[in-house]
């Protein structure tokens, strides 16, 4: 039978979501909870696990296009077992794979009609084998059925790029060799058949260039494929179309540039979408309803860099990699208990100030698709090892376009670092609904003011903006005065815990 599966709410109460690419084509066997697709909503890249065992019929949309929630997306033939029996016959758990309960769990609809030319044979003992799995949530597996695989990628079942022909028509087999045979033969479908390994941004920046991924070879020992080795391949194509080779493997290649800087039209334009749509909607809307106010302070933090790199050479502490940002938001915490009214949101809906006695502490983390703020659940009750670490992992997954849906909402109070790009202060934009965002600025050595005496300190400038419905002057200096004298003074923190 023909099972449709429509595209699910994934949980952040948005309408619809882009699909960034499909990691299956029409005529593929899929595996249940095989991924088939890569979605992009507003807060996050997902990927879409199939809700059934089959073979592809037809894929209702195409990379780039926007689909509704409830959108048709994929129908799947799935075998029916000995005819009048579906698959949810052959699983003992409910809502199994052809069991539109179970489908309904995570947002999808299956059709029950048959599909008379497109049906599959009878039911065989290996057919019954792809049907066995059961859906992700709604009871274990049959033994010995394994955990379902990434689907091969098989050459020739999707159509190449401009930039991909080329390649093919024209390299020379030194340098296809890295990614593949430039011909169509057994030993191309070999090379190709695995998915590069990288992650959503670097998919998209090498599409955005015309550059197949399975011709670039990944520089790093992890094998996962980055923005410099999709510039290194493109530099060498450059160079090789201006007849000087990059490397020795390049030799006396005339392949073609990927692109010349000064041809195409003079300007672009780009739909406004995903991230950039979400980010633009919040900060107006956090801009022309919260009234911000901003307050600056330059503090000493000699004694932090200290700590810090006491810490740092400490063996015991060696793998959490502590920095100043951990400090920081370690002051954050607990001057947040000490000023409860920065960690506080305005419920306009129920006429209500929700003050929170939890801190789930946002960190803006720069990545490709913009900027995203996803938050450390419960941060005030991490001791500061464990703090850095989770503030290295939420940065690391955001900026490689993994951020579930819920790390990105439910913030309490946010830091972002401005430090990290070299700028001494700015004036942060609330993130609603929250009351409340530090700015944290670099770290200079300057002349300073010391026991009585100019000396050269370490000096950082930090940036509070808080909504004045909720935070009056008083409290928002408070609050950035305590975060100020346990950066001057770590050992302060002791009179907060």
């Amino acid at each position: 039978m023909i099972a449709e599966f429509r595209l699910p709410d994934l949980g952040e109460g948005l309408p619809d979501a882009e699909i960034v690419q499909w990691l299956v084509a029409e005529g593929d066997p899929v595996t249940l909870n095989q991924p088939i697709a890569e979605v992009e909503t507003a807060k996050a890249i997902v990927e879409l696990p199939s809700p059934f065992a089959g073979v592809v019929r037809r894929l209702h949309a195409d990379a780039g296009d926007v689909v509704d929630v409830g959108g048709s997306l994929i129908d799947i033939d799935v075998p029916s077992g000995d005819g009048d029996a579906g698959p949810a016959d052959d699983v003992d758990a409910p809502g199994g794979v052809g069991s539109a309960e179970g489908v309904e769990g995570v947002g999808s609809a299956a059709s029950e009609e048959d599909d008379a030319e497109g049906a599959a044979p009878a039911s065989t003992e290996e057919d019954a084998d792809v049907a066995l799995p059961n859906l992700v949530g709604y009871g274990a597996a049959p033994r010995g059925t394994g955990r379902p695989q990434r689907r091969a990628r098989i050459a020739g079942r999707r159509p190449l790029v401009a930039a991909d022909a080329a390649v093919r028509e024209a390299a020379p087999h030194d340098v296809l060799a890295e990614g593949g045979a430039a011909d169509g033969g057994e030993d191309a479908g070999d090379a190709r058949r695995e998915r590069p390994r990288s992650t959503p941004p670097v998919r998209l920046y090498a599409k955005q260039r015309g550059i197949d991924l399975a011709l670039v070879d990944a520089s790093g020992a992890t094998g996962i494929i980055r923005r410099e080795d999709v510039d290194r391949f493109a530099e060498r194509l450059t160079a090789a179309s201006a007849g000087a080779p990059a490397d020795a493997s390049a030799g006396a290649s005339t392949l073609p540039p990927v692109s010349r800087p000064h041809a195409g039209p003079r300007e672009t334009r780009m739909p406004i979408r995903g991230v950039r749509k979400a980010t633009a909607a919040a900060m107006v809307r956090s801009a022309f309803t919260a009234p911000h106010v901003t307050c600056f302070l330059e503090v000493d933090v000699t004694e932090t860099t200290a700590l810090v790199a006491r810490l740092r050479s400490d063996p015991r502490l060696a793998e959490h990699r502590i920095g100043i940002l951990a400090v920081v938001a370690k002051a954050v915490c607990l001057a947040l208990h000490a000023e409860p009214s920065l960690n506080s949101r305005w419920d306009e809906e129920a006429g209500e100030i929700v003050q929170h006695h939890y801190v789930n502490l946002g960190i803006a983390a720069a990545t490709d698709r913009g900027l995203v703020v996803p938050h450390i659940d419960d941060a005030d009750r991490l001791g500061l090892a464990a703090l850095a670490d989770a503030i290295r992992d939420l940065t690391d997954t955001a900026r490689a376009g993994r951020a579930t849906p819920a790390a990105l909402t439910g913030g309490t109070f946010s830091i972002t670092n401005f430090g990290t790009f070299g700028i001494d202060a700015g004036t942060p934009i609330l993130n609603p609904p929250e009351a409340g965002i530090l700015g944290v600025g670099a770290v200079r050595r300057r002349p300073w003011e010391h026991a009585g005496e100019i000396a050269l300190r370490d000096v950082m400038t930090l940036g509070l903006s808080f909504d004045h419905r909720l935070v009056d002057g008083e409290q928002g200096a408070r609050f950035l005065a305590a975060v100020g004298d346990i950066l001057r003074d770590p050992g302060r923190a002791l009179l907060l815990v």
